[in-house]
């Protein structure tokens, strides 16, 4: 068995795999950020729901795709900070993703958050992902 050195981008590798094949369901292995993740996925309206799977061995995440006119409503995902290259922004300097028509998902002293809650609470972080 391999180790992902970046769960992060594995997840959303698998998001991005699964909404190009339009797969309803997809299943990932489950850590509590990319459970937060998918969290802001949902509230954001890009998934219809997720839910943790503790029934198997290893618990895993069951993330279920939103289909809008037989397309995934993501249609883009993109990771920014990585192990390699880390990218810290402060709450002044949040980038908008599309003219403020994507997501960017931050990880904050207060939790992972979207950027527009992160914004409303004067908080910066480590940019996660960009989702649009």
């Amino acid at each position: 068995m391999s180790t992902v050195t970046d769960p992060i981008a594995d997840l959303l590798a698998r998001i991005r795999n699964a909404a190009r094949a339009q797969k309803i369901d997809m299943f990932v292995p489950y850590s509590r950020i990319k459970a937060e993740v998918a969290r802001i996925l949902k509230e954001e309206g890009y998934i219809a729901d997720y839910s943790v799977d503790t029934s198997a061995a290893h618990p895993r995440i069951k993330i279920t795709n939103k289909l809008v006119d037989r397309t995934c409503a993501i249609t883009g995902l993109r990771r920014v900070s990585r192990p390699g290259l880390r990218r810290y922004v402060g709450a002044g300097e949040i980038p908008r993703v599309l003219g403020g028509m994507g997501t960017v998902i931050l990880s904050t002293p207060r939790g992972v958050l979207s950027g527009r809650e992160a914004k409303k609470q004067k908080v910066g972080g480590e940019l996660l992902a960009y989702v649009w």
